[in-house]
């Protein structure tokens, strides 16, 4: 599928520019050519030699290059390939990205590009944190650009948490479905997944046993059929998949703005297992026992309805699939719920306790329509999932 293709990959300055050799390999072995830009930064970090070699290509690193500006050599770099690849994506080159700025090789090749591009960004969890960071990084979405990453986890610097350069594997699976050429081509599909954490006090929470599976599915295979995929996640123990815009959260309210945030699309899978309440006198504090042997008293709050919300928002999807969980009755609560919250379709399962089914690898699903119950045999979550994909990708063309 890659083969013939070309990259620009813009290599940026941070400890994460040595994954690059690693991305460069696959690329390589999948049949794509490899055009790389090494910013000065950058060549701090892995040297021109070393890049050219797996590249097999001339390391472009100036601006003013007088062989080939006489070509307006930054300008044809910019155009000839079918995706630009930045990585490491620095906080500086996504503050440029964000402003228009153009002062070395790499900003001028972004600004002056027309071809799709991909950014996974890298930097100390402060700075990634830090809201000229985010500023930045919603212009940058806003503009189309398309983000992988970046991962938790421990780094260089010796702190912990999101920051991380996502691994080479993800981002050749972005650049895959980047660069897929499906039937939803072109297409913004949001999908929700996981529990929701509801805080009692700071150290514990109400969720259920989602593991996010099911909706962790949904976005890959609709990503393989080249969908630009927005994927909102609450706390699930199953990992995002790669190529895709994660958006991370945690409680119901923090789900409904993100789900908000993401509009327009052009359909919507509500695959998340959202708490229906909420404690509302959550404890500043973590709550201790005392010697009246009394339990405290919880008083609960009802979450916003995120689906029944977004099926009667004035920015409503063309198609929005929700997702219903029961234990009894599934065909008959599951209409009532289409109905009731204004859906196009529900998905329905049993996941009483003897079905495995929660938390499981397999499902076996009703699906809901106006046109009544269909019946799918149990089958492997990620079969369910293509088989929904492509049922999404069939009714989206004919709306």
């Amino acid at each position: 599928m890659l083969a013939g293709k070309r990259i620009l990959l813009i290599i940026g300055g941070g400890i994460a520019a040595y994954k690059t050799l690693s991305l460069i390999r696959l690329l390589k072995g999948a049949g794509v050519a490899v055009t790389p830009v090494l910013t000065r930064a950058g060549a701090e970090f892995v040297t021109p030699l070393s890049v050219a070699a797996l590249a097999g290509e001339k390391v472009h690193t100036d601006l003013f290059d007088l062989t080939d500006e006489a070509e307006m050599g930054h300008i044809q770099l910019s155009r000839v390939a079918d995706l630009v690849v930045v990585a490491p994506a620095t906080a500086d080159l996504l503050a440029k990205m964000a402003g228009g700025r153009a002062d070395d090789l790499a900003s001028t090749l972004l600004l002056a590009t027309d071809t799709p591009v991909l950014v996974a960004p890298a930097m100390n969890v402060r700075m990634w944190e830090h809201p000229a960071t985010q500023r930045n990084l919603a212009q940058v979405l806003a503009d189309g650009v398309q983000v992988i990453g970046p991962d938790a986890g421990e780094m260089a610097c010796g702190e912990f948490g999101p920051g991380r350069m996502a691994e080479p594997e993800a981002i050749f699976a972005a650049v895959v479905a980047a660069l897929s050429d499906g039937p939803l081509k072109g297409r913004h599909v949001l999908v929700t997944s996981g529990p929701t954490h509801e805080p009692i006090d700071p150290v514990r929470y109400i969720a259920n046993r989602s593991s996010g599976a099911q909706g962790t599915a949904i976005a890959a295979a609709l990503r393989d059929l080249g969908a630009d995929v927005t994927f909102v996640t609450g706390p699930a123990s199953v990992p995002p998949p790669a190529g895709v815009r994660v958006v991370r959260v945690e409680t119901a309210r923090d789900m409904l703005a993100a789900v908000e945030a993401a509009l327009p699309a052009d359909a919507a899978v509500m695959a998340a297992a959202v708490a229906d309440w909420r404690v509302a006198n959550a404890g500043v504090q973590k709550m201790k026992k005392d010697s009246s042997g009394k339990a405290p008293a919880l008083e609960f709050a009802e979450n916003p309805d995120i689906l029944a919300t977004l099926s009667k928002g004035a920015n409503r999807p063309a198609l929005v699939v929700g997702f219903a969980a029961e234990t009894e009755n599934v065909v008959n609560h599951a209409t009532a719920k289409r109905l009731r919250k204004g859906c196009d379709w529900i998905v329905a399962n049993d996941v009483s306790p003897e079905t495995g089914i929660m938390g499981g690898a397999e499902n076996a699903i009703v699906l809901i329509s106006p046109e009544g119950a269909e019946h799918w045999p149990r089958m492997g979550k990620d079969m369910v999932a293509k088989k929904l994909a492509d049922r999404i990708s069939e009714a989206i063309k004919n709306r």
